[in-house]
C-alpha cells in the first residue's frame, strides 16, 4: 500500500510515525531512533507530511524537503483538537496526521538556516536583557536594605555600577562591599555583552536588503525590521497586512458568540511587546 500522508510526532532521540493510504486506511504508526529517521524517509515515496511547529522542527523540515517530501508545520494548538483520548507518541502523531490534511488548517513557513540565525541574535539578547533586569532588580533591592538608593532607570544603575568598579566605596560591612562589587562587576560584564549584539543586529540590517527597506516604515528601526525578517521571511505565507497584524498580536481576540460581539484585549506576542 503507497503512503501518502505521514504524521510525525518530533522528540529528541525517539520518534513517532503515522502514516495513512489515499483512502486514509493506516498503514503503520511505528516508533523510529535519530538515526533511522532520514534513512526511513529516503526510501518512501514522495508524500505529505505534517509535524508539529516545536523546536528542531525547522531543521526537520528542511532535511525532509530536501528528500523530496512535502513538509507542512502546523502550530500545535491548531493539532490538541484531533487529539482523540489520552496522551501517547502515537496518538499525537494520529492528530497531526489528521490535522495535516484539513483543507482550513494553517500553517508555518519553513524558516531557512539564515533566518534561524539572524533569530539566533534575537534570542540571545532577549535573554541577556532579562538577566540584565533581574540583575538590576537584585542589585537595588540590596543596597536599598542599607539605605542606598539608587533610581529608576538603566542609565542610573549603570553609572552606579561603574562608580563603584572605579573604586567609591560604600559605608557598608567590607562583606557587603565586596558582594555589591561583584554584582556590579556582573552587570557591566552583561550590559557589554548585550551592546555586543545591538552592534550584529545593526551590522546586519545595513547588509540586508529587506531589512533596509522595512527600514523606510516610519518607527522600525533595525532591532523591529531584523526581527521581521528573521522570524517570517518574504512574508509569503501572509494572504494580506490584517493576517500579519494578527499574527503580531495587534488584533484583539473575538470571544463572539450568537449576535454577541466581544473583543477581548490586544496581547502583542511577537519577540516580546517591546519589538512592538
Amino acid at each position: 500500500m503507497e503512503v501518502t500522508t505521514i504524521g510525525l510526532d518530533l522528540a529528541k532521540n525517539v520518534f513517532q510515525v503515522h502514516g495513512i493510504t489515499e483512502g486514509e486506511e493506516v498503514v503503520f504508526n511505528r516508533p523510529l531512533r535519530r538515526a533511522q529517521l532520514l534513512p526511513f524517509f529516503s526510501k518512501i515515496e514522495r508524500c505529505l507530511i505534517g509535524m508539529e511547529a516545536c523546536s528542531s522542527a525547522h531543521y526537520w523540515a528542511r532535511e525532509l524537503t530536501a528528500l523530496g517530501h512535502e513538509v507542512r508545520l502546523i502550530p500545535p494548538i491548531y493539532v490538541k483538537p484531533y487529539v482523540k483520548r489520552g496522551k501517547s507518541d502515537a496518538i499525537d502523531a494520529a492528530a497531526i496526521c489528521e490535522a495535516v490534511t484539513r483543507p482550513t488548517m494553517r500553517f508555518v513557513a519553513i524558516k531557512t538556516v539564515e533566518q534561524q540565525a539572524l533569530l539566533s541574535l534575537h534570542r540571545a539578547r532577549d535573554l541577556l536583557v532579562r538577566q540584565r533586569t533581574q540583575l538590576i532588580n537584585g542589585l537595588r533591592g540590596m543596597v536599598a536594605e542599607f539605605g542606598v538608593c539608587i533610581a529608576r532607570g538603566l542609565a542610573r544603575v549603570i553609572g552606579f555600577a561603574e562608580d563603584i568598579l572605579a573604586g567609591e566605596v560604600l559605608d557598608l560591612p567590607e562583606i557587603a562591599n565586596e558582594v555589591i562589587y561583584n554584582m556590579c562587576e556582573h552587570l557591566m560584564a552583561l550590559h557589554a555583552r548585550i551592546r555586543w549584539y545591538e552592534d550584529r543586529l545593526k551590522q546586519v540590517a545595513k547588509d540586508d536588503a529587506r531589512v533596509r527597506l522595512l527600514r523606510t516604515i516610519p518607527g522600525v528601526g533595525a532591532m523591529t525590521a531584523s526581527a521581521i525578517i528573521a522570524s517570517i521571511g518574504d512574508g509569503h505565507q501572509f494572504s494580506n497586512g490584517r493576517e500579519f497584524a494578527a499574527w503580531l498580536g495587534l488584533t484583539p481576540a473575538n470571544k463572539s458568540s450568537g449576535r454577541k460581539e466581544k473583543l477581548g484585549r490586544i496581547e502583542a506576542k511577537f519577540l516580546g511587546s517591546d519589538l512592538i
